[in-house]
């Protein structure tokens, strides 16, 4: 089992300056870097507070510039929202800054509002994510873009400099928030990055799903173990650690259902977003009970109490890789620092072997 940590850079409500935040988020980088932890990790948002991340590349360079060893991903980097030309360059030197140790995670992105400042007609994303992948994953692998016939990105040939050093078949991972982007991360080889939004039999029945498709695609090489996305509060005393978790991971998820509208968002209107159905009206149903639900479904409490939760998750999905978001739903600083101390002290090492 390796840890990582999951930068979240959340303003909730802007209590404090956006400057603030950002340095805070890069102390707490610092500590995690210097404090066993095994990679970092940053996700991509805009134009809220609800995550200022827009740059998720451009963070992680600043990452390995202060370690020789750390790994680095994306949790993810929206590709709809980007020339693909651009991305085959940027992580090709990314990686290179990384000597290799960068995971590249992708993703297709549910928020109306961010492709509306993005310019990009949201009923196109699916197509355009299918279509950017296949241009970047093979770019990646052979240091080049070939011109093909292509719906949205016609493109002349041209190499990648630098070029591509070493292959992300098993660096490659992918978010699906919907049970129809199974199949196609499977067709891409990409690994599972699973989000405790959703229960954990529907976690167990969707990664079990996107094995099935990944056996048939693959039928020579085992699908990789999933990473897991956790929202963790450590404290030495149970009571206040559940008072605190209840308040900063309920106030960072209710900032997600904030973001994304869910519940109310008019996805099952949407070309290709018809599969989040189900789910936004579970939600609209109950969502005080969803966020609860969500709570439960992170690892809280002392560190045995951790400890026990995240063995209990790692039974449920066997991920390889914890991804800790620490520092969230408007958390003092150090607070977050504290708690990352507890868990790097006592829930790292009695976890590793997993």
């Amino acid at each position: 089992m390796k840890f990582g940590y999951a930068a979240t850079f959340q303003n909730c409500f802007k209590a404090r300056s956006d400057y603030d935040v950002w340095r805070d988020e890069l102390r707490l980088t610092d500590f995690v870097i210097d404090n066993g932890f095994d990679s970092v990790w940053a996700t991509e948002h805009h134009f809220t507070d609800y995550e200022m991340s827009p740059n998720p590349l451009q963070y992680l360079s600043w990452v390995v510039g202060r370690s020789s060893s750390i790994e680095i991903g994306t949790m993810v980097l929206v590709i709809p929202w980007h020339d693909p030309m651009r991305i085959a360059e940027e992580v090709a030197v990314l990686d290179h800054l990384a000597d290799g140790r960068f995971t590249f995670g992708i993703g297709r992105g549910v928020c109306d509002f961010e492709y509306q400042g993005m310019r990009i007609p949201m009923e196109e994303s699916r197509e355009r994510f299918d279509e950017i992948a296949d241009i970047v994953l093979e770019a990646l692998e052979t240091g080049r873009i070939e011109e093909k016939p292509r719906k949205f990105y016609p493109m002349a040939p041209r190499d990648i400099r630098p070029e591509p050093f070493k292959s992300f078949k098993g660096r490659l991972v992918a978010a699906a928030g919907s049970t129809p982007s199974l199949p196609i991360m499977a067709r891409l080889g990409a690994g599972l990055l699973l989000v405790p939004s959703k229960s954990w039999d529907q976690i167990e029945e969707e990664t079990g799903i996107y094995r099935g498709h990944w056996a048939e695609m693959h039928p020579d090489t085992p699908a990789p173990r999933p990473l897991l996305d956790q929202f963790i509060f450590v404290h030495e005393d149970a009571e206040v650690a559940k008072q605190k978790a209840h308040q900063y991971l309920g106030t960072y998820y209710r900032e997600v259902l904030k973001h994304y509208k869910f519940g109310a968002s008019g996805l099952e209107k949407v070309k290709g977003y018809e599969g989040y159905t189900q789910w936004e009206t579970k939600i609209a149903a109950d969502p005080d009970g969803h966020v609860n639900d969500f709570i439960e479904r992170n690892a809280w409490g002392t560190p045995d109490q951790v400890i026990e939760k995240l063995t209990h998750a790692h039974q449920r999905t066997n991920c390889s890789q914890i991804l800790a978001h620490a520092f969230m739903g408007g958390m003092p600083t150090d607070e977050a620092e504290h708690s990352l101390s507890l868990f790097a002290k006592h829930v790292i090492p009695a976890l590793k072997d997993l």
